[in-house]
């Protein structure tokens, strides 16, 4: 399901002018989205491998930054399903295909620190922080 799917209160509507459909939207549109419209939106790789979709939005809570987006990947029915915590800086999003990009080959993700929902880490210990930056490539903030 992607973010339009998701849009119960009309935030990306397309303007319709004269009758014709205008690139400009009633509501913020991609560059400023609602955070419930992004959890459940599919997560692929430049190769177009699908790599899970969204769990969950992480807040900031000091900077009123997002910091994470909680990927779930693999597994059978929820069953060995892997959550990573991403960088919100490594996903791109897709306005084309309606969804975010993250450029990390399918079998390096497998290997990436992860955990499971029963057991999530600190995401606050700046060891942790540190390590899940550099996995990404992408500093903290």
């Amino acid at each position: 399901m992607n973010y339009e799917e998701r849009d119960t209160y009309g935030i990306y509507k397309a303007r319709r002018t004269n009758g014709n459909l205008s690139t400009e939207h009633d509501g913020p549109g991609p560059e400023l989205m609602g955070a419930e419209t992004l959890v459940g939106n599919d997560v692929y790789n430049d190769k177009n491998e699908n790599l899970g979709n969204i769990k969950e939005i992480m807040l900031d809570m000091r900077s009123g930054r997002i910091g994470y987006a909680v990927l779930s990947f693999g597994g059978f029915l929820g069953m060995g399903t892997k959550l990573f915590a991403v960088p919100w800086e490594a996903l791109k999003l897709d306005t084309e295909h309606k969804r975010f990009v993250l450029n990390v080959p399918k079998d390096r993700l497998k290997d990436a620190p992860g955990f499971d929902q029963d057991d999530w880490p600190n995401m606050a210990d700046p060891t942790w922080e540190k390590a899940t930056h550099a996995y990404y490539g992408t500093r903290p903030h």
